[in-house]
């Protein structure tokens, strides 16, 4: 009788160990307080409990964005988030500007791993950097697709950004000077009052985020930087190499978004969550089902 007790006890305690061991099986997700990063991590979240048996713990819309994502990331308080090549390259290792978007990844994956032992995935695919937009019905009436296209004729267009973007030397200066731009006329105006401009045609062109939702919004057409003169700002998944060595199979689920999302399709789950109001987590959802990640 004590021998099957005995037994019986010691099948109950490995069951509670079995069930302690598959509670810790979790991680936790991140993203900046900004719209498109809470999309990204509500897809990361959707991939990892659709594929694997780890449990997330979601912490969105952290304040301060990279600031203090990288050293909870460090910490280990935070073990997943999308992040920018540029982000990391000018402000986390706060080294120069390569203007080369695939040397750029290149180095900026390898740096991360050295010193911090932090893993870039595979790149997503879109480019979240900075930008000149036009109306289309401009892009359409001159052609344009290149900066280059739009140094041509730039003198008998109207060219609005925020007061700072004059200012800088990386923003209207050394643009001007790199595609020898000459506008007929430049206005400075609230970064909130951009896309109203050129939606009442008081300004031909503005400055943007390349993914803004309010880019469909507004019907604007993005030129290419064809000389690289604002830094890349592709995105990919951050992982801690710890948290890899744990659960490797990570590696392989997150890389399922990658060379999935391009410009339009973030610039679309932009507009759908900003404008049309809908949930991130269903906009992220409803794209990994279209693409069938899910």
């Amino acid at each position: 009788m004590k021998k099957i007790t005995g037994i019986l006890i010691l099948l109950f305690m490995l069951t509670i160990f079995a069930g302690c061991e598959k509670e810790t099986k979790k991680v936790v997700v991140a993203s900046k307080p900004h719209t498109e990063q809470y999309i990204l991590a509500e897809m990361l979240t959707l991939l990892i409990e659709e594929h694997t048996d780890i449990t997330v713990e979601k912490k969105l819309g952290i304040g301060g964005g990279t600031a203090n994502i990288q050293p909870a990331m460090l910490k280990g308080d935070i073990d997943i988030y999308p992040e920018y090549t540029g982000t990391g390259w000018l402000f986390v290792l706060k080294k120069d500007l390569i203007a080369n978007p695939e040397e750029l990844y290149a180095e900026v994956k390898k740096q991360y791993q050295e010193e911090y032992n932090i893993t870039w995935l595979d790149l997503y695919g879109f480019n979240d950097t900075y930008a000149l937009a036009v109306k289309r019905s401009v892009a359409d009436k001159y052609n344009l697709e290149t900066y280059e296209d739009l140094a041509k004729i730039s003198n008998q267009l109207t060219f609005g950004a925020e007061y700072d973007f004059f200012e800088r030397e990386d923003g209207y200066n050394g643009l001007k000077n790199t595609y020898n731009l000459k506008f007929e006329d430049t206005k400075e105006m609230d970064i909130g009052l951009k896309y109203e401009a050129i939606g009442s045609g008081q300004v031909d062109v503005i400055n943007a985020f390349s993914t803004d939702g309010l880019l469909k919004q507004y019907d604007l057409k993005v030129l290419k930087d064809n000389k690289n003169f604002f830094p890349a700002y592709q995105a990919a998944t951050l992982v801690r190499g710890e948290t890899l060595k744990k659960y490797p199979e990570l590696k392989e689920v997150l890389n399922m978004l990658a060379g999935k999302i391009s410009d339009d399709e973030m610039i679309q789950m932009n507009y759908d969550v900003e404008h049309e109001k809908k949930d991130p987590a269903l906009v992220a959802k409803e794209f990994l089902k279209e693409k069938g990640l899910i």
